[in-house]
């Protein structure tokens, strides 16, 4: 056995025979003469049980109790108390303190073996299962961490499908990605943005935008790739993706242990077809009723499909997207955009 125990007493009488008793039982004994010189010995290297009087000057044995106890670093060592004060009240104020035994003067040896033994094996065993439980606390967190990975797999995958269903380009999902995180680093350096927009924003919307139009894996695909104007009918039914992505999103993750991937996620999904005056959908929602994160996807999402293949050049695509700055897009971020397109993909 190699158990270091702290033995704390100004009388140094009292600390040699605590000191052989120690030694008789395998132990390592660790003298302080005071409360002080206990806390910088603890400090130094922790024991694993301490035994301390308790009448001792400038630092009694319960304000060492106290301090021992409200430190998460030291709270787990056992204290044992060691006095001559036998009467009850000096007991239970011990034992409230968090001391797990009282022991009276005068000492005998057999009786400090026998239960400092006991505080031994008790400490030992709650520290294995601290380990225990550290172990298969990392265990789950590892298993956590992966559920959620292979969830955004399946998400990203189907994301994919949605956009060949739609004749989207890969190129087209990966601009759409780089330009929302670009947009979103140009807004966080403006008065008007930078105490909304994070850096774990930043690479949250990242993340999340290549999912704006998942639920269209539920429109079928002679509506997603028509070629002529949609009908009436069939509009309807592909305004309908927002709802279908967002609840998809809300079935995968069936608790409430959502994180900012999926909250921001879901934001984007359900409102990047809202129009800054309250005419998009589903909710008709206006200006800053609409989340952020989906306000910076309308914006990318709508200057990456007037730009793809060069259809339009930068400069036509501002011009376009000016005439919609305060109708559909929010025009405070436009004025944004158009500062630092240049970085654009």
């Amino acid at each position: 056995m190699d158990e270091r125990i702290l033995v704390v007493d100004d009388v140094e009488t009292n600390r040699l025979i605590l000191e052989d008793v120690i030694q008789n039982m395998g132990c390592v004994p660790i003298l302080a003469d005071s409360g002080k010189m206990a806390l910088e010995l603890i400090q130094e290297n922790p024991p694993q049980l301490v035994l301390t009087d308790i009448s001792m000057p400038e630092m009694n044995g319960y304000e060492l109790c106290r301090i021992l106890k409200g430190s998460e670093t030291t709270k787990h060592i056992p204290i044992v108390f060691i006095s001559a004060f036998d009467h009850p009240e000096d007991i239970v104020e011990g034992l409230s303190l968090g001391g797990e035994d009282y022991i009276t003067k005068p000492f005998v040896p057999e009786v400090i073996e026998a239960r400092v033994g006991v505080y031994l094996r008790l400490n030992e065993a709650k520290l294995e299962m601290m380990e225990l439980n550290r172990r298969l606390q990392a265990s789950v967190n590892e298993q956590l961490r992966q559920m959620e990975h292979e969830k955004k797999n399946i998400l990203y995958a189907l994301a994919n499908i949605s956009a060949r269903n739609s004749n989207e380009s890969k190129e087209h999902i990966e601009r759409m990605q780089k330009n929302c995180r670009v947009l979103a680093q140009g807004m966080q350096l403006s008065p008007l943005f930078e105490g909304k927009i994070s850096d774990t924003f930043i690479d949250t919307i990242e993340l999340s935008a290549p999912l704006c139009n998942i639920g269209n894996i539920g429109i079928p695909t002679e509506i997603l790739q028509k070629k002529e104007n949609l009908t009436d009918e069939e509009s309807a039914v592909l305004r309908t993706h927002t709802d279908i992505g967002a609840q998809f999103l809300k079935d995968l993750y069936v608790t409430n242990d959502y994180n900012d991937f999926i909250l921001v996620s879901e934001e984007i999904i359900h409102h990047h077809h809202e129009n800054w005056d309250g005419s998009g959908y589903p909710d008709n929602l206006k200006e800053y009723q609409i989340p952020l994160s989906a306000q910076i996807v309308a914006v990318i999402e709508r200057y990456c499909s007037l730009t793809d293949d060069n259809i339009n050049s930068r400069e036509e695509a501002l011009e376009i997207m000016k005439k919609e700055a305060g109708v559909k897009i929010n025009p405070d971020i436009f004025d944004i955009c158009c500062k630092i397109s240049r970085q654009f993909c």
